[in-house]
């Protein structure tokens, strides 16, 4: 059973903070006056309201702003109130308000007079406001009534789960309702030809972590098949882990090869966790070249990832054994030749592997296979690895394509799902 190194642990995913940067992108277009209902306007609010209209039409903002609240006084009836708000409507759009652009859209709403067909958008534009105001519980409440007219779908599911999350607190359960409503919204842009931004993705992924929720498997997937980055790559692979406690060392220091070659490493711990496996399984020359990367390698910060004292012990001890290690490997070699299994061949190979020299372990790795007597989902997968660091990409792909079932073969696919979506690292 593969011992988790207490640097991995908390570790699974290397996101900062991911935010959505959505609203609903619904306004109210300047040249299209709401569609006048058929309400009559109680006859002490007809003289307001027209030099309020007056004024607007002549966009004489200030003198509507004045005309506003003699309107608003001799407003008594629903049928007053809908054409007051369109008036303020109009007015807000003049003004540039945003504030009463939400309150009239709120008034014409609550008059009963607003058409159908515009109660949608209108309801849209509040919930996107109110989410906006962090006030969710207002969001919610108009998305729904949005949604259940039937508007925009691509835009509206997208306002009801940032307000969902907004109000979650990371309650589980509310976090999954918004986690269905943010898929309806992704697969209703997909379905209207718009694109989605690969970060949304990565929005999902972070909810699902947040309140530990099984769906951050779906969402990884999600977010490698919308960018098959090696950042989104390690994401699904330490989900991997993390679903896998019983995986070896051996195939965990397989999986961490993976996360190097497509640049996925992207913390401290992953560079200790790699150099930890590797010395596990006395590969010496890689415990060295990886703690040696990490500390040459800056993070986001300008930081390196490793400083001088992280990983030492490991460190110190591998490279205290690499000249004696060397100095065997050609007698290693020669006795793998010899030998009636393949057992010293791979053993050989990892060798030549860890210290980069590709050629080397790609002919043992062969010769292991031919005679046999090894673990062949193993050798085969470090064939892989060993060709695909070399730049043979077809050849790799043909050796990951032999290993199947168990933890091996789920590693090995996602080496093939690598190697099949991006360039040679």
């Amino acid at each position: 059973m593969r011992k988790v190194s207490p640097v991995a642990l908390g570790l699974m995913l290397a996101l900062g903070g991911v935010s959505l940067g959505v609203s609903a992108p619904v306004a109210i277009a300047k040249e299209k006056a709401p569609k006048a209902p058929q309400a009559k306007p109680s006859a002490g609010f007809i003289g307001p309201v027209q030099k309020l209209q007056e004024a607007i039409n002549k966009k004489d903002v200030a003198a509507a702003q004045a005309a506003l609240p003699v309107a608003q006084a001799a407003a008594k009836t629903p049928d007053d109130a809908y054409y007051l708000n369109s008036m303020k409507l109009n007015l807000s759009i003049l003004a540039n308000d945003g504030a009463m652009q939400g309150e009239a859209l709120k008034g014409m709403l609550e008059s009963g007079f607003t058409p159908v067909e515009q109660q949608g958008q209108f309801s849209a534009i509040l919930a996107s406001r109110a989410q906006d105001a962090k006030d969710y519980g207002t969001a919610i409440s108009y998305a729904e009534k949005a949604l259940a007219l039937g508007y925009k779908p691509e835009e509206t599911n997208i306002i009801m789960a940032q307000a969902i999350w907004g109000k979650a607190n990371r309650n589980p359960a509310e976090v999954a309702r918004g986690l269905d409503y943010f898929k309806k919204g992704i697969e209703a842009r997909k379905a209207a030809g718009m694109t989605v931004d690969p970060q949304w993705y990565q929005v999902g992924v972070q909810q699902a972590s947040n309140a530990n929720l099984p769906q951050i498997t779906e969402w990884a997937a999600m977010a490698y098949e919308a960018k098959p980055s090696g950042d989104n790559l390690r994401t699904v692979l330490r989900i991997f882990q993390r679903d896998n406690p019983t995986m070896s060392n051996r195939e965990n220091l397989d999986l961490l090869r993976l996360m190097q070659y497509s640049g996925g490493l992207a913390v401290k711990g992953d560079f200790l966790e790699y150099a930890e496996m590797a010395f596990k399984g006395g590969i010496y020359g890689e415990v060295k070249s990886v703690i040696e990367t990490g500390r040459t390698t800056r993070d986001a910060r300008s930081n390196f990832y490793l400083t001088s004292v992280d990983g030492v012990e490991n460190y110190t001890v591998a490279t205290g054994k690499i000249a004696g290690d060397k100095a065997t490997l050609g007698a290693a070699a020669a006795d793998s030749a010899k030998s009636a299994t393949g057992k010293i061949a791979a053993a050989t190979a990892d060798a030549y592997m860890g210290y980069g020299d590709n050629a080397k372990a790609i002919s043992l790795y062969e010769m292991a296979l031919q005679k046999g007597g090894v673990d062949a989902a193993e050798v085969n997968t470090r064939l892989g690895i060993v060709q695909a660091r070399a730049g043979n990409i077809e050849a790799a792909k043909a050796s990951f394509a032999k290993v199947t079932g168990g933890a091996r073969g789920a590693i090995a696919q996602y080496w093939l799902k690598w190697l099949s979506r991006a360039p040679a690292a």
